[in-house]
């Protein structure tokens, strides 16, 4: 027994590639197999088509990458990926693509630590003996000539397999991948791969580069000269949904002090994607999702920059990860780093931070200002800790980030209680620009996308948008104005409940930006301008 367990046998670099294939279609797919095959007895036909399948994905991608020199780091970080996207998908029923992958690059320390407990790491445990190979065995050294050889007669055997697993199942594969194409993004780690390959190719490492200018037309209508500055203050959500949003007529009054202060509700609002770095630059990008276009979205500056040019004060107030390069080369204050002791533990700050000092920034600039407020808002899975002690309404809570420990309703409590904190952070908002001298104030707040709470066994967001629930695509919008804003633009206020009850959009935002602060660029559509039917003369 000691001679075997200090044996290294000698192996080839092909064969290790098959053994890993083999490895990751047998024990690193459940959550592939689980959906695609849940019973694999009665459909063995099916199951071994599928596997075969499978392994030659897998295979492929191995192939290519996987070579002597870096076999064991490569197959040794595959191994670990395929055991962390396994425990992610399974326990919070995500998709692996290349928006989920961007989220992952994307994020920051605070939001992986919140992901990272200990469950996610007994997946890692189950590895060891896969890692114990991997850096065990022995690689045989071959010329590079023999090497080519062998990896070309690989391939061809890979690709050969696929065609094994096709025939017999061609008609029902088809209909298959017709009616879930989404399966695809559970294989690991090829969807790993392929995300990260796409992503890669969109946003080459190295120097950013220079977002291209937009609306270089962009002028302020002169009669904003004539009239009191105004001062839009734009809050963008966190992870909020429509569903229990108290104003939408949820059960609970989530949103009761929004409700005291007569807020104009938008009930019907579609996001953009199901995550913020999707959601974020298309909203503020002139494409939206009716012509969205990843590339053309990062490529470009944002309406910030549009209004900026033609002379509109803009700051970005940031309580969450960044602005996803909407606000690149423009004023961004990172409330993140803030020491309040009411409100931050030094890693996280609650989103009242984001009103410290808000009316000190607006009198800095004296003409048209939009100063953005991006939220932490809703950011699970930690719902528990987005709101001071005080807001906790609802018990009993999930105090947990793996939410599988937690039942529905406590996972539901802790998150009303966060939309609860929500709802006093924009009505003590509307508070501030209430009483603001000098300027015409109002107030817009969007949600960037939803959320799910355990509908179709499904938690948190980054569903591919076409599979998307509703949950995570409907989101909440209100809007204040002050008295000096309705007279001055005279606003009509049965034309905005009217308008109010209509479907909106992410689609909406770009425009009405522009729209409410008179300015004017080819860019601007009409049509999509939330306000303009209802100030008279337009």
């Amino acid at each position: 027994m000691r001679t075997l367990l200090l044996a290294r046998p000698w192996m080839g670099t092909e064969t290790l590639i098959v053994g890993a294939c083999l490895y990751f279609s047998l024990f690193a797919n459940g959550v592939f197999w689980r959906a695609a095959a849940p019973q694999p007895l009665t459909q063995w036909q099916w199951a071994l088509s599928l596997f075969l399948l499978v392994t030659a994905a897998n295979g492929v991608w191995l192939t290519l990458l996987v070579w002597r020199r870096t076999a064991r780091v490569v197959l040794s970080l595959l191994v670990v990926t395929s055991a962390l996207a396994g425990h992610y998908m399974a326990a919070y029923g995500i998709y692996i693509d290349a928006d989920m992958v961007r989220n992952v690059l994307h994020t920051d320390w605070r939001e992986a630590s919140e992901l990272a407990g200990v469950d996610a790491m007994l997946p890692l445990l189950a590895t060891l003996p896969a890692l114990a190979v991997i850096w065990r065995v022995r690689l045989r050294e071959r010329t590079w000539k023999r090497t080519l050889a062998l990896r070309v007669a690989l391939l061809a055997g890979m690709v050969g397999t696929a065609v094994l697993g096709v025939l017999p199942v061609t008609q029902p594969l088809t209909a298959f991948l017709r009616n879930q194409r989404e399966v695809r993004y559970l294989v690991t780690p090829a969807n790993v791969l392929v995300s990260l390959a796409k992503v890669v190719s969109e946003e080459p490492p190295g120097r950013a580069r220079t977002q291209l200018p937009i609306g270089e037309d962009a002028v302020q209508s002169p009669a904003a000269t004539m009239r009191r500055p105004r001062l839009l203050v734009l809050v963008v959500g966190e992870t909020a949904r429509a569903a229990n949003w108290g104003l939408n007529g949820y059960a609970r009054q989530t949103t009761p002090e929004l409700a005291r202060r007569g807020v104009l509700n938008f009930p019907r609002v579609t996001a953009c994607g199901s995550s913020t770095e999707v959601s974020l630059p298309c909203m503020f990008s002139p494409y939206g999702r009716a012509q969205y276009d990843e590339k053309a979205i990062r490529g470009h500056q944002s309406v910030l920059h549009v209004l900026q040019r033609a002379g509109v004060a803009t700051l970005w107030r940031d309580n969450q990860s960044g602005c996803k390069g909407v606000c690149s080369g423009l004023q961004v204050e990172d409330m993140r780093a803030r020491q309040d002791a009411a409100l931050c533990n030094g890693v996280r700050c609650h989103d009242g931070i984001l009103l410290e000092g808000l009316a000190d920034a607006a009198r800095r600039h004296k003409g048209d200002q939009v100063i953005v407020l991006h939220m932490l808002g809703n950011h699970g899975p930690t719902y528990f800790e987005r709101y001071p002690p005080a807001f906790q309404r609802f018990t009993p809570v999930c105090e947990s980030s793996d939410l599988g420990r937690c039942s529905r309703e406590q996972i539901v409590n802790a998150y009303d209680n966060a939309l609860g904190y929500t709802d006093h952070v924009l009505a003590t908002a509307i508070d501030t620009l209430a009483t603001l001298p000098g300027y015409d104030t109002a107030l817009l707040y969007v949600s960037d996308h939803g959320e799910s709470l355990g509908e179709k066994g499904l938690y948190l967001h980054g569903m591919p948008y076409s599979i998307a629930p509703r949950e995570q695509l409907e989101v909440p919008m209100v809007a204040w104005f002050s008295d000096g804003w309705r007279a001055s633009t005279r606003l009509d206020a049965a034309c905005l409940r009217r308008v109010a009850t209509a479907p909106h959009s992410h689609d909406d935002l770009f425009h009405t930006l522009l729209g409410l602060t008179d300015v004017r660029t080819s860019l601007y559509q009409p049509d999509h301008d939330i306000f303009l039917t209802c100030r008279a003369g337009q």
